[in-house]
């Protein structure tokens, strides 16, 4: 891919611009958050051409936004945030992404790493026994088109109601693990078949669960509001979306926006961006569409959940509760959101596109649960397989810049094809496990996809996140055992 070289303005140390004179029909600014160094890295894709078009959309507020882990991505980038006016804005799939509520959700516990280092082996074949993984996988839980059509409009409650997991893990989940306007009478039949056999996978690519430990504590008060208090105290973090069921309703719609596009006479630099009225009946039909496929991504997670609980269960002799694991939160890092924003003063109701980019809501904020209204949600950001993940807060100055909107991991350096062509998984494997991280996979080879030379460094993510005020790091943990499908 030819490096980008367009015009950036550099507003203040963390902050760039694309003026919207770059390109003629940019009705709003492109802004991107970067530190000099990332930025280099930045302008070796196409990535900040698609900032610019995507200020193309109609109804578009304020900027075309790019959080730092930006690069390449379908239509809009990876990383990229972007609010719509719902009374004349478009909503566009390539601003959510094929995977669906992609997301995060973290498990604490109360065990110690003395206590898990020498079982870790034994736990981590326990787990990748009992959570189906892998590419095409299929769960075990046999779902029926009548129960997958409660799945999509309950979401993680419907896993509840089956016994997967407990009532408290409803109110660390964003929207209560249900987004509501999820009509199954929108999504194919092609997409039911796909999702049917896929409920309860954790599934391949970057998709992966990490045993954790917690290396360092940067706000003692709001870490204990989370129920994590100590170096060495023991983590879970799953990372998984709405598999090929959500992969499927944006392949349908995606077909839908390209003849709506037309259709409703939009004009687009790039025809990926292709997009319909929110208003329109293309619109809120992948708006329901979508909204299944985020309760098949949040009910995904919960059966996972209750999986790891019930090996940590098996390996340590105790109840889940004298285990201590219980929910941190789980967040969506792809997904399209109808929320109220105050823009120059006044409220508006905006479609808030998150592709690879996380809610960061601040304390008080009326949609942060109870547990975490003192504190704002708390933001989860897995680094890349082998290195280390951040828990971060929302903050005020996200909800004024970003629509509370912050970054949600590393960000590619390399393609997986480059990434795969580069180097072997099986020396990444031994250097894995030579650094003392356990690891699991069906799939040897695919693990030189996932290295973490193909990522930036997370923590230089991070740091520009905190240092700009879009969230507020808290913890830093680091794997000690990795599960790859």
């Amino acid at each position: 891919m030819t490096k980008w070289d367009g015009k950036l303005h550099k507003i203040d140390t963390y902050r760039w611009e694309i003026s919207p004179d770059y390109k003629p029909g940019m009705r709003v600014p492109g802004i991107v958050y970067a530190s000099d160094a990332m930025m280099e890295n930045i302008k070796e894709d196409q990535s900040l051409e698609q900032v610019a078009n995507v200020a193309f959309l109609p109804g578009i507020m304020k900027y075309s936004l790019a959080m730092p882990d930006i690069h390449w991505g379908y239509g809009f980038p990876i990383g990229g945030v972007a609010a719509t006016r719902v009374s004349d804005g478009v909503v566009s799939p390539g601003g959510v992404g094929y995977d669906i509520n992609c997301g995060v959700r973290l498990l604490r516990t109360n065990l110690t790493e003395d206590e898990v280092r020498p079982r870790i082996k034994e736990l981590i074949n326990h787990i990748f026994h009992n959570v189906p993984s892998g590419l095409g996988s299929e769960g075990k839980i046999i779902v029926s088109e009548k129960d997958l059509n409660h799945l999509m409009v309950e979401g993680a409650q419907w896993a509840i109601k089956k016994g997967y997991g407990y009532a408290e893990d409803l109110d660390a989940t964003e929207e209560t693990g249900c987004l509501q306007g999820a009509d199954p009478n929108a999504v194919s039949a092609k997409a039911i078949k796909r999702g049917m056999p896929q409920a309860g996978t954790l599934g391949s690519g970057n998709h992966f669960l990490e045993i954790q430990i917690v290396k360092e504590i940067y706000d003692q008060a709001a870490a204990q509001i989370m129920g994590i208090g100590f170096p060495g105290q023991v983590l879970v973090l799953i990372h998984t979306g709405s598999r090929g069921f959500g992969h499927q309703v944006c392949s349908d719609y995606l077909r839908v926006m390209e003849i709506a596009t037309t259709k409703y006479g939009i004009h687009l630099p790039d025809k990926q961006l292709a997009c319909t009225p929110i208003q329109s009946d293309e619109g809120k039909k992948y708006l329901a569409a979508m909204a299944c496929a985020a309760n098949y991504a949040w009910a995904n997670r919960q059966c996972i959940a209750h999986w790891i609980r019930e090996s940590f269960v098996m390996i340590f002799k105790k109840s889940a509760e004298n285990l201590g694991m219980v929910q941190v939160y789980d967040v969506a890092h792809n997904i399209a959101k109808l929320e109220t924003h105050h823009v120059d003063g006044k409220a508006v109701a905006v479609c808030v596109h998150r592709k690879g980019a996380t809610r960061a809501f601040p304390a008080f904020h009326e949609a942060v649960s109870g547990m975490y209204k003192s504190i704002g949600q708390p933001v989860l950001i897995p680094g890349d397989m082998g290195r280390v993940s951040y828990v971060a807060l929302g903050t005020e100055k996200a909800l004024a810049e970003t629509f509370g909107s912050t970054c949600h991991g590393a960000g590619r350096l390399q393609s997986r094809g480059a990434a795969k062509r580069s180097r072997r998984g099986s020396d990444i494997a031994h250097n894995l496990e030579a650094r003392g991280i356990t690891i699991k996979t069906g799939d040897v080879a695919a693990l030189a996809e996932e290295a973490s030379e193909a990522y930036k460094d997370i923590s230089e993510v991070i740091e520009v996140a905190d240092r700009s005020g879009i969230s507020k790091k808290i913890i830093m943990a680091a794997p000690i055992g990795v599960i790859k499908g």
